[in-house]
């Protein structure tokens, strides 16, 4: 039986894999976003398309209270001059809609290392979202805990041609889970069209198996011909320098990269590894089919 869906951040990395399942399933899918422009072309396959930010309450109310269920995320703002405050902004906007709308069944993106509320960086609203989420009447809740998104590492191409060598501020030998987002799109999108949990509860994606950054790294290294491309782990005040000129607020930054020293603590590695939690494309199957053509591009 085809559901009516909600996706918000529907041109992001994962709200558009999401969006693309359900409309190619032939669900009836509401896709909202801040700029639409991307999603046009699903007009035409049957998609609502509405234009609006994830604290326009109005918005929010009109689309779930119609819907059988929705995917909502906390996205980031690198404005934000306190993220947190942010954060719990964005959130009560989520909570007040979903009371309002009568909408009963919430698929939520969280990440591995939300079960942590300090010492994980931008993790800590993650966190608290979830607990917020929690405390709904009479709404089934799940939340996505993914591994960290294999995806990432194509925001440092620029690194890997210019300068021959990857890096971020994260320790390189410290093995995590990994991602790939087509994954978590599959997995999130199965669960808003089968509406197939109640209560509240945790599914996490955790990619193949861990990698370590270094690891990773000798993996693209081999893709694009230069196996001795090295893994460097930058300085946490160099890599501010660089995000702050990029226009960041200072206090995302402190968030960001306070998410990526406390990797090493092993707070990405809380969640089980088992067949529900374990996806099947690996390092090497994103390379060559998602890395490599946009490093040759580039």
């Amino acid at each position: 039986m085809k559901k009516k869906i909600v996706v918000l951040g529907a041109t992001g990395t994962i709200g558009s894999k999401i969006s693309e399942n359900l409309i190619n399933d032939g669900h009836q899918v509401t896709l909202i976003a801040r700029h639409t422009e991307k999603l046009e072309k699903y007009r035409s396959m049957g998609a609502e398309i509405i234009a609006g930010d994830i604290t326009d309450m109005e918005t929010l109310i009109n689309a779930f209270a119609t819907a059988d269920s929705a995917f909502i995320l906390l996205p980031d703002n690198v404005k934000a001059e306190n993220t947190r405050a942010y954060q719990r902004e964005v959130t009560s906007t989520l909570i007040e809609a979903i009371e309002k709308s009568g909408i009963k069944y919430i698929v939520n993106m969280s990440s591995v290392g939300s079960h942590m509320h300090e010492g994980n960086g931008m993790m800590g609203g993650t966190g608290e979202q979830e607990v917020r989420l929690n405390q709904l009447k009479d709404v089934n809740v799940l939340h996505i805990r993914s591994a960290y998104f294999m995806e990432n590492f194509l925001r440092i191409i620029g690194l890997v041609k210019n300068k021959g060598l990857n890096g971020t501020a994260a320790d390189g030998d410290h093995a995590i889970p990994m991602v790939a987002t087509q994954d978590v799109a599959k997995v999130a999108a199965a669960h808003l069209s089968n509406l197939d949990f109640t209560g509240k509860s945790v599914h996490a994606v955790m990619g193949p198996r861990d990698y370590t950054y270094r690891e990773f790294t000798n993996i693209i290294g081999k893709a694009i011909g230069n196996p001795e491309l090295p893994y460097v782990q930058i300085p946490v005040a160099q890599a501010k320098q660089v995000f702050l000129g990029n226009g960041f607020a200072e206090d995302f930054v402190d968030n960001l990269l306070g998410m990526a020293v406390a990797i090493k603590s092993g707070m990405m590695n809380y969640q089980k590894r088992d067949d529900s939690t374990t996806t099947p494309t690996t390092a090497e199957d994103f390379v060559t089919e998602v890395y490599l053509p946009l490093y040759n591009n580039q």
